[in-house]
């Protein structure tokens, strides 16, 4: 059976942050609002609405794959308010991951085996171009069960109705020896050795686990003998990711490649940090095991897709360009309150696409190209130095809705400062090197979101230091400057960039839009999200800066600008 005949492709949906007990028993990463669970938004504020990022009309959001000439995006989202709860899968569509519009809701809570709540899943396109979503259902008892859904007419391209068989549901529960509350989120099945396999994320005590599931008529689902893969003291996996990457190629795989020009990654979403990583290594069908790569940690402290506001991502094979995309989500920093009076809460990211980096060991992303169709009224700077303690703005662009692509070239490093071998945490490191503190090569890089006289501003910055063989790079991206609010979450993220440094160049885009900014260092080896609130540097009073606060001067080699349109149609 050829592998371009089983396309797999994924749904994605997510979920808020911070760990909770139902009075029930049940375990989800939910905090629950019942006061605000149904208060409908009267009006919705546009002051921090993004301008060229997913969101629907209004309220609560916390999903993509392509059929048909479609691309679909399913996501949870309350229609009833600005908080989690009430959670329907809504539906839109697009033809280029830009524009969307909004159809009809595809799954709500109707069946007993999802009648407390539909849960995040996946799907896959099975043989003869069939799509099958596989999600979690609470049933009557609040366990955690596996389900799946079919479209009602697979010959329109919208998917506009779906429908819950009887029969097989729920088709995966867990056994005696597994945690009912903690066994979640299917991801896209894939075909090895004759068999469909797919992930659920869980945990035993403190260690996480993926458990894999195979079928051969995809009917009948039985546990293999182990786990795929469990690591000690990582607590619930959440939102497993499954997928191969190619070791020389510049294109996506389709979900069930193997080969020994393959690599594969398991990403999984980790409930007791609220962050996720990711392992590259192997993976044998014939013993049902994934292992990494021994170069590869694997724990809180392993290589992200993101070092900021980013969770629950999930990624799809991309048919039409070949293409792997990881699409994620970016949770608010105010308060539940804030929401509520502004009648929205939560985005989705610009979609990403995903390739190996030419090391072998990690991964390197950029936003899709169908982005740059909204970018408009280009600024460019060539060869401008940046001398110490000074900062140059980038006119002539929409400082709160742009395009910054920035080339920076170095010309000393010899006077880079030592490192220090204990320096292990690039977030608690950056937490003490902020932007104001002097160093020799950085801190400098761009000051999105930026009042007039710097009242408020969010740093997106570079620092290099000199290790014992090599030079080490550190991104980050500060929220503490933010904003003039102080009832706002402003964290701090860090992470380190490995780069090569023997062209003395570095590069940094970052994708601005209200209240995000999306970061890309060294052509996508390292990205950080973060949510900001401006309250000086809103609409037309947001400024952005290249600036430099370290004693050593760097040039602006390269800067390409772009103010970005609104799309034709969001969920209209």
């Amino acid at each position: 059976m050829e592998i371009s005949k089983l396309l797999s492709l994924c749904f994605l949906v997510w979920n808020l942050v911070a760990i909770i007990n139902f009075n029930n028993g049940v375990e989800a990463s939910h905090i629950i609002y019942p006061e605000f669970q149904s208060q409908s938004a009267v009006s919705v504020s546009q002051l921090h609405r993004t301008g060229y990022h997913f969101q629907p009309p209004k309220h609560w959001i916390n999903g993509p794959m392509y059929y048909e000439g479609l691309y679909h995006l399913f996501y949870q989202y309350n229609p009833k308010g600005a908080v989690w709860g009430n959670i329907v899968w809504a539906h839109s569509v697009s033809k280029d991951m830009v524009n969307w519009e909004s159809l009809e809701y595809a799954i709500t809570p109707t069946a007993p085996f999802d009648i407390k709540g539909c849960w995040s899943g996946s799907a896959t396109i099975f043989p003869g171009n069939k799509p099958v979503i596989f999600y979690t259902g609470i049933d009557p008892h609040e366990n955690q069960v596996q389900n799946y859904a079919v479209p009602e007419n697979a010959s329109d391209p919208y998917l506009r109705q779906w429908k819950k068989p009887a029969e097989g549901n729920p088709m995966v529960v867990a056994d005696k020896g597994m945690n009912a509350s903690a066994f979640r989120d299917p991801t896209t099945a894939w075909l090895a050795k004759g068999y469909w396999n797919l992930l659920v994320g869980s945990k035993n005590d403190r260690i996480g686990i993926v458990y894999l599931f195979k079928s051969e008529d995809l009917k009948t689902w039985t546990k293999a003998h182990h786990p795929l893969h469990s690591v000690p003291d990582t607590g619930m996996w959440e939102r497993p990711d499954f997928y191969p990457v190619s070791k020389s190629g510049k294109t996506g795989l389709d979900t069930s490649v193997l080969g020994n020009d393959v690599k594969h990654v398991l990403k999984v979403s980790l409930d007791l940090t609220r962050y996720e990583y990711y392992t590259l290594g192997t993976y044998y069908p014939d013993q049902d095991k994934y292992i990494p790569d021994k170069d590869q940690i694997d724990g809180w402290a392993g290589l992200r897709y993101d070092y900021g506001n980013f969770y629950a991502s999930k990624t799809f094979f991309d048919p039409a360009k070949n293409r792997r995309i990881l699409w994620g989500w970016a949770n608010e920093s105010d308060s539940e309150t804030d929401d509520v009076k502004k009648g929205w809460a939560g985005i989705q990211l610009i979609p990403r696409t995903v390739l190996l980096d030419p090391s072998g060991k990690q991964l390197v992303q950029w936003p899709i190209e169908e982005v740059e169709t909204l970018r408009r009224e280009k600024v460019q700077i060539r060869n401008k130095q940046l001398k110490p303690e000074k900062h140059i703005e980038i006119k002539g662009i929409s400082g709160s809705q742009a395009d910054v692509d920035i080339t920076f070239s170095i010309p000393n490093l010899d006077k880079a400062e030592p490192f220090d071998p204990s320096w292990k945490d690039p977030q608690d490191l950056c937490y003490k090197k902020k932007s104001k503190v002097h160093g020799a090569i950085g801190p400098f890089g761009l000051l999105a979101f930026a009042s007039e006289k710097l009242e408020e501003f969010t740093p997106v910055f570079f620092r290099i230091f000199k290790a014992q063989n090599k030079h080490v790079v550190l991104m980050c991206s500060d929220a503490s400057s933010s904003t003039l609010t102080k009832r706002v979450y402003k964290p701090t993220f860090g992470g380190f960039v490995d780069v090569d440094l023997s062209n003395k160049k570095l590069s940094l885009r970052s994708l601005i839009d209200h209240s995000v900014v999306e970061s890309f260092a060294a052509g996508g080896k390292t990205c950080i999200s973060s949510r900001v609130y401006p309250t000086l540097a809103v609409f037309g009073q947001a400024h952005v800066f290249a600036f430099n606060n370290g004693t050593e001067t760097v040039t602006l080699e390269n800067v390409n600008a772009w103010s970005m349109e609104r799309p034709k149609q969001m969920n209209d």
